[in-house]
């Protein structure tokens, strides 16, 4: 699969050239990333609601939208796959197989400390 999102990257980068009024990835790109963000999250949502209805068809079609429009902001944000895929190989190699990092790490003498790149959060502001 990797193959295929790293040719999907390099035509969503050729599209930045292109007409945006007959190609859509330019259009969207050219909206900004706002508009790129809105647009993953809007899919998003979508395959949750396939998800949750339990409509496998519909959840097929929806993630492929979300990973294009995941791979658009990628672009827009000058992410490229194999950022991505070295992230996945570093969590890979301290906790194994794992969709995400979780909050606190098992003490497992074997596994590497994580040291936290970031200062604590900040919240949202009302």
């Amino acid at each position: 699969m990797g193959d295929s999102l790293d040719r999907l990257h390099e035509a969503v980068l050729a599209a930045r050239h292109r007409d945006p009024a007959t190609s859509r990835t330019a259009r969207l790109l050219h909206a900004g990333r706002g508009k790129v963000a809105k647009k993953l999250g809007e899919e998003a949502v979508e395959v949750v609601i396939d998800a949750m209805a339990g409509d496998r068809q519909a959840v097929v079609r929806e993630s492929a939208d979300l990973i294009y429009n995941l791979v658009v902001l990628w672009a827009a944000t000058g992410v490229r796959p194999d950022d991505v895929w070295k992230e996945m190989d570093r969590r890979e190699r301290l906790l194994g197989i794992a969709e995400k990092l979780p909050k606190k790490l098992p003490e497992a003498a074997s596994r590497r400390k994580v040291v936290l790149l970031e200062g604590r959060r900040t919240r949202k502001r009302r």
